[in-house]
Protein backbone atom coordinates (compact mmCIF):
# COMPACT_ATOMS: atom_id res chain seq x y z
CA UNK A 1 0.00 0.00 0.00
CA UNK A 2 1.62 3.39 -1.24
CA UNK A 3 1.84 5.90 1.23
CA UNK A 4 -0.55 8.28 -0.27
CA UNK A 5 -3.16 5.30 0.33
CA UNK A 6 -2.40 4.60 3.65
CA UNK A 7 -2.52 8.29 4.51
CA UNK A 8 -5.89 8.07 3.19
CA UNK A 9 -7.66 5.53 4.96
CA UNK A 10 -6.06 6.49 8.53
CA UNK A 11 -8.06 9.81 8.02
CA UNK A 12 -10.80 8.11 6.74
CA UNK A 13 -10.89 6.00 10.01
CA UNK A 14 -9.91 8.49 12.47
CA UNK A 15 -12.79 10.63 10.52
CA UNK A 16 -15.58 8.54 11.27
CA UNK A 17 -14.17 7.39 14.82
CA UNK A 18 -14.59 11.11 15.82
CA UNK A 19 -18.46 11.30 14.24
CA UNK A 20 -19.21 8.04 16.67
CA UNK A 21 -17.16 9.64 19.72
CA UNK A 22 -18.89 13.20 18.74
CA UNK A 23 -22.38 10.83 18.22
CA UNK A 24 -22.23 9.04 21.15
CA UNK A 25 -21.26 12.13 23.49
CA UNK A 26 -24.52 14.15 21.83
CA UNK A 27 -26.65 11.26 22.16
CA UNK A 28 -25.61 11.42 26.63
CA UNK A 29 -26.04 14.97 26.43
CA UNK A 30 -29.32 14.66 24.67
CA UNK A 31 -30.79 12.05 27.53
CA UNK A 32 -28.94 14.30 30.09
CA UNK A 33 -31.16 17.66 28.64
CA UNK A 34 -34.20 15.71 28.50
CA UNK A 35 -33.35 14.77 32.53
CA UNK A 36 -33.47 18.28 33.29
CA UNK A 37 -35.47 20.27 35.81
CA UNK A 38 -37.90 23.13 34.41
CA UNK A 39 -39.25 25.65 37.35
CA UNK A 40 -42.67 26.82 35.70
CA UNK A 41 -45.28 28.67 38.02
CA UNK A 42 -48.86 27.05 37.52
CA UNK A 43 -51.50 28.96 37.53
CA UNK A 44 -55.11 25.94 38.47
CA UNK A 45 -57.88 26.28 36.17
CA UNK A 46 -61.39 25.10 37.12
CA UNK A 47 -62.35 21.44 35.78
CA UNK A 48 -66.01 21.19 35.01
CA UNK A 49 -68.10 18.52 35.05
CA UNK A 50 -71.63 19.89 32.85
CA UNK A 51 -72.14 17.74 29.36
CA UNK A 52 -71.23 20.75 27.66
CA UNK A 53 -68.46 21.35 28.89
CA UNK A 54 -67.16 17.30 28.45
CA UNK A 55 -68.28 17.78 24.96
CA UNK A 56 -66.12 21.00 24.59
CA UNK A 57 -63.43 18.47 25.84
CA UNK A 58 -64.06 15.75 23.58
CA UNK A 59 -64.06 17.73 20.46
CA UNK A 60 -60.93 19.78 22.03
CA UNK A 61 -59.36 16.37 22.00
CA UNK A 62 -60.35 15.14 18.68
CA UNK A 63 -59.73 18.14 16.41
CA UNK A 64 -56.52 19.15 18.66
CA UNK A 65 -54.19 16.35 17.36
CA UNK A 66 -54.87 14.50 21.32
CA UNK A 67 -56.43 11.49 19.90
CA UNK A 68 -54.32 11.61 17.10
CA UNK A 69 -50.85 10.98 19.39
CA UNK A 70 -52.65 9.01 22.23
CA UNK A 71 -55.08 7.15 20.26
CA UNK A 72 -59.02 7.86 20.56
CA UNK A 73 -58.99 5.66 23.90
CA UNK A 74 -56.35 7.58 25.52
CA UNK A 75 -54.14 4.43 25.45
CA UNK A 76 -51.77 5.20 23.77
CA UNK A 77 -50.68 4.49 19.81
CA UNK A 78 -47.47 4.52 17.93
CA UNK A 79 -47.44 7.74 16.08
CA UNK A 80 -44.17 7.90 14.42
CA UNK A 81 -42.02 4.94 12.49
CA UNK A 82 -39.83 6.01 10.09
CA UNK A 83 -39.14 2.32 9.12
CA UNK A 84 -35.42 2.95 10.28
CA UNK A 85 -33.94 4.24 13.23
CA UNK A 86 -37.02 6.47 14.91
CA UNK A 87 -40.19 5.04 16.79
CA UNK A 88 -42.26 6.99 19.37
CA UNK A 89 -45.02 5.55 21.07
CA UNK A 90 -47.04 7.42 23.32
CA UNK A 91 -48.12 7.11 26.76
CA UNK A 92 -51.25 5.66 28.19
CA UNK A 93 -53.45 8.71 29.46
CA UNK A 94 -56.53 7.05 30.54
CA UNK A 95 -57.40 5.65 33.70
CA UNK A 96 -56.52 2.36 33.02
CA UNK A 97 -53.40 -0.40 33.44
CA UNK A 98 -49.93 1.58 32.37
CA UNK A 99 -51.86 5.24 32.83
CA UNK A 100 -49.09 8.07 33.51
CA UNK A 101 -51.67 10.43 34.24
CA UNK A 102 -53.61 8.27 37.11
CA UNK A 103 -51.70 10.17 40.04
CA UNK A 104 -52.13 13.75 37.97
CA UNK A 105 -53.86 16.63 40.07
CA UNK A 106 -55.54 19.54 37.89
CA UNK A 107 -52.92 21.16 38.46
CA UNK A 108 -50.51 18.56 37.14
CA UNK A 109 -52.57 18.26 34.19
CA UNK A 110 -52.46 21.85 33.26
CA UNK A 111 -48.34 21.89 33.85
CA UNK A 112 -48.34 19.25 31.20
CA UNK A 113 -50.68 20.48 28.81
CA UNK A 114 -49.68 23.89 28.79
CA UNK A 115 -46.48 24.16 29.30
CA UNK A 116 -44.86 21.14 28.51
CA UNK A 117 -43.58 20.13 31.77
CA UNK A 118 -44.08 16.79 33.94
CA UNK A 119 -45.44 16.78 38.07
CA UNK A 120 -41.90 15.83 38.67
CA UNK A 121 -40.25 19.15 36.41
CA UNK A 122 -38.96 17.23 33.60
CA UNK A 123 -39.85 18.22 29.87
CA UNK A 124 -42.56 16.41 28.32
CA UNK A 125 -40.94 14.63 24.96
CA UNK A 126 -42.28 15.11 21.66
CA UNK A 127 -45.87 16.63 22.59
CA UNK A 128 -46.50 19.85 21.53
CA UNK A 129 -47.27 22.43 24.02
CA UNK A 130 -46.43 24.95 22.20
CA UNK A 131 -49.98 24.50 20.62
CA UNK A 132 -51.84 24.38 23.81
CA UNK A 133 -50.32 27.30 25.77
CA UNK A 134 -52.51 29.28 24.44
CA UNK A 135 -55.99 27.94 25.02
CA UNK A 136 -58.40 29.78 27.12
CA UNK A 137 -58.82 28.27 30.78
CA UNK A 138 -61.82 26.96 29.96
CA UNK A 139 -60.78 24.98 27.18
CA UNK A 140 -57.84 23.98 28.92
CA UNK A 141 -60.73 22.85 31.67
CA UNK A 142 -63.07 20.93 29.26
CA UNK A 143 -60.09 18.79 27.84
CA UNK A 144 -58.97 17.91 31.32
CA UNK A 145 -62.39 17.18 32.43
CA UNK A 146 -63.07 15.04 29.39
CA UNK A 147 -59.73 13.32 29.27
CA UNK A 148 -60.34 12.08 33.34
CA UNK A 149 -63.67 10.49 32.38
CA UNK A 150 -61.94 8.66 29.53
CA UNK A 151 -62.57 5.05 29.75
CA UNK A 152 -59.98 2.60 31.17
CA UNK A 153 -57.31 1.48 28.32
CA UNK A 154 -54.61 -0.53 28.85
CA UNK A 155 -51.21 0.69 27.84
CA UNK A 156 -48.12 1.92 29.30
CA UNK A 157 -45.62 5.70 29.29
CA UNK A 158 -43.44 6.69 26.46
CA UNK A 159 -41.67 4.50 24.36
CA UNK A 160 -39.17 5.77 22.41
CA UNK A 161 -36.22 4.99 20.13
CA UNK A 162 -34.52 7.94 19.16
CA UNK A 163 -31.01 8.02 16.53
CA UNK A 164 -28.09 8.92 18.26
CA UNK A 165 -28.26 12.30 15.76
CA UNK A 166 -31.66 13.60 17.05
CA UNK A 167 -30.45 13.57 20.28
CA UNK A 168 -27.44 15.16 19.53
CA UNK A 169 -29.26 18.36 17.87
CA UNK A 170 -31.33 18.38 20.47
CA UNK A 171 -28.48 18.51 22.72
CA UNK A 172 -27.10 21.41 20.97
CA UNK A 173 -30.32 23.09 20.84
CA UNK A 174 -31.05 22.80 16.83
CA UNK A 175 -34.14 20.49 18.10
CA UNK A 176 -36.29 21.87 20.74
CA UNK A 177 -38.55 20.58 23.46
CA UNK A 178 -41.81 22.55 24.16
CA UNK A 179 -40.68 23.71 27.49
CA UNK A 180 -38.00 25.71 25.62
CA UNK A 181 -40.03 27.29 23.03
CA UNK A 182 -43.01 28.10 25.60
CA UNK A 183 -43.07 31.74 27.18
CA UNK A 184 -44.30 30.49 30.33
CA UNK A 185 -44.74 33.99 32.05
CA UNK A 186 -47.44 34.62 28.92
CA UNK A 187 -50.77 35.47 31.01
CA UNK A 188 -53.77 32.82 29.97
CA UNK A 189 -55.39 33.57 26.74
CA UNK A 190 -58.40 35.42 26.71
CA UNK A 191 -62.16 33.85 25.65
CA UNK A 192 -62.77 34.91 22.04
CA UNK A 193 -66.16 34.32 20.91
CA UNK A 194 -66.52 31.14 18.81
CA UNK A 195 -67.56 32.35 14.90
CA UNK A 196 -66.48 32.52 11.03
CA UNK A 197 -63.91 35.57 11.84
CA UNK A 198 -60.44 36.48 11.51
CA UNK A 199 -60.28 36.74 15.51
CA UNK A 200 -61.46 32.82 15.99
CA UNK A 201 -59.50 31.69 13.21
CA UNK A 202 -55.90 33.25 15.01
CA UNK A 203 -57.00 31.32 18.07
CA UNK A 204 -57.89 28.23 16.78
CA UNK A 205 -54.12 28.34 14.65
CA UNK A 206 -52.78 28.15 18.09
CA UNK A 207 -52.88 24.31 16.97
CA UNK A 208 -50.69 24.60 13.53
CA UNK A 209 -47.56 26.07 15.15
CA UNK A 210 -46.04 22.78 16.69
CA UNK A 211 -45.29 22.27 12.47
CA UNK A 212 -45.61 25.29 10.86
CA UNK A 213 -44.10 27.53 12.88
CA UNK A 214 -44.78 30.22 15.37
CA UNK A 215 -45.09 32.65 12.30
CA UNK A 216 -46.71 29.76 10.16
CA UNK A 217 -44.31 29.87 7.28
CA UNK A 218 -43.87 26.56 7.69
CA UNK A 219 -40.09 24.74 6.39
CA UNK A 220 -38.57 21.51 8.07
CA UNK A 221 -40.38 20.22 11.23
CA UNK A 222 -37.69 20.43 13.94
CA UNK A 223 -37.48 16.47 15.47
CA UNK A 224 -39.61 15.07 12.89
CA UNK A 225 -38.61 12.40 11.05
CA UNK A 226 -36.39 12.75 7.96
CA UNK A 227 -38.62 11.90 5.68
CA UNK A 228 -41.13 14.18 6.55
CA UNK A 229 -41.49 16.90 4.39
CA UNK A 230 -41.09 20.66 4.98
CA UNK A 231 -44.05 21.84 6.78
CA UNK A 232 -46.09 24.48 3.79
CA UNK A 233 -46.36 28.07 4.12
CA UNK A 234 -49.52 29.18 5.37
CA UNK A 235 -48.92 32.67 5.13
CA UNK A 236 -49.24 34.69 1.93
CA UNK A 237 -45.43 34.96 1.55
CA UNK A 238 -42.96 33.04 -0.92
CA UNK A 239 -43.38 29.55 -1.77
CA UNK A 240 -46.80 29.98 -0.21
CA UNK A 241 -49.37 26.83 -0.23
CA UNK A 242 -52.74 29.40 0.12
CA UNK A 243 -53.08 30.60 -3.10
CA UNK A 244 -54.37 26.69 -4.39
CA UNK A 245 -57.15 27.50 -2.07
CA UNK A 246 -59.28 30.09 -3.76
CA UNK A 247 -62.09 30.17 -1.20
CA UNK A 248 -63.27 28.59 2.37
CA UNK A 249 -65.28 25.53 1.00
CA UNK A 250 -62.00 24.93 -1.19
CA UNK A 251 -59.88 24.78 2.30
CA UNK A 252 -62.37 23.13 4.05
CA UNK A 253 -62.54 20.52 1.40
CA UNK A 254 -58.68 20.02 2.01
CA UNK A 255 -59.02 19.73 5.52
CA UNK A 256 -61.87 16.93 5.32
CA UNK A 257 -60.47 14.49 2.60
CA UNK A 258 -56.68 15.23 3.01
CA UNK A 259 -56.28 16.51 -1.27
CA UNK A 260 -55.72 19.81 -2.58
CA UNK A 261 -58.51 21.43 -5.41
CA UNK A 262 -56.32 19.68 -7.99
CA UNK A 263 -56.67 15.92 -6.30
CA UNK A 264 -53.19 15.21 -5.49
CA UNK A 265 -52.75 13.92 -2.19
CA UNK A 266 -51.37 15.88 0.87
CA UNK A 267 -48.54 13.85 2.68
CA UNK A 268 -49.86 11.64 5.97
CA UNK A 269 -47.56 13.58 8.16
CA UNK A 270 -50.50 16.40 8.03
CA UNK A 271 -52.83 15.65 11.56
CA UNK A 272 -55.58 14.97 9.19
CA UNK A 273 -57.38 12.96 11.91
CA UNK A 274 -57.40 16.29 13.59
CA UNK A 275 -57.92 18.38 11.05
CA UNK A 276 -60.96 16.62 9.98
CA UNK A 277 -62.46 16.83 13.10
CA UNK A 278 -62.43 20.69 13.09
CA UNK A 279 -66.20 22.08 12.81
CA UNK A 280 -67.02 24.23 10.05
CA UNK A 281 -67.08 27.41 12.29
CA UNK A 282 -63.00 26.78 12.96
CA UNK A 283 -62.11 25.57 10.06
CA UNK A 284 -63.60 28.85 8.02
CA UNK A 285 -62.28 31.06 10.39
CA UNK A 286 -58.92 29.30 10.29
CA UNK A 287 -59.12 30.14 6.57
CA UNK A 288 -59.51 33.61 7.08
CA UNK A 289 -56.79 34.12 9.51
CA UNK A 290 -54.39 32.91 7.10
CA UNK A 291 -55.45 34.75 4.51
CA UNK A 292 -55.07 37.87 6.47
CA UNK A 293 -51.63 36.60 7.04
CA UNK A 294 -48.17 39.32 6.82
CA UNK A 295 -46.29 37.77 3.80
CA UNK A 296 -43.52 35.70 5.50
CA UNK A 297 -40.66 33.76 3.21
CA UNK A 298 -41.33 30.42 3.24
CA UNK A 299 -39.03 28.64 6.15
CA UNK A 300 -38.77 31.44 8.39
CA UNK A 301 -41.28 29.55 10.59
Amino acid sequence: MNKWLKRSVIAIVAVVALGAAALALGSYLGDRKAQRHVEVSVAAVEVPADAASLERGRYLFSSRGCAECHGANGGGREFINDGKSMVVKSPNISNGPGSVVVNYSAVDWVRTIRHGVKPNGRPVFIMPSEDYNRLTDADVGALIAYAKQLPRANGSGLQAKVPALVKTLYAAGVIQDAAEKIDHRLPSAAPVPASVSREHGAYVANMCIGCHGEHLSGGKVPGGPPDWPPAANLTPGEGSAMPRYANAEQFVAMLRSGKRPDGSVIDKAMPFESLGALNDVDAQALYLHLKSLPAVKAGNR
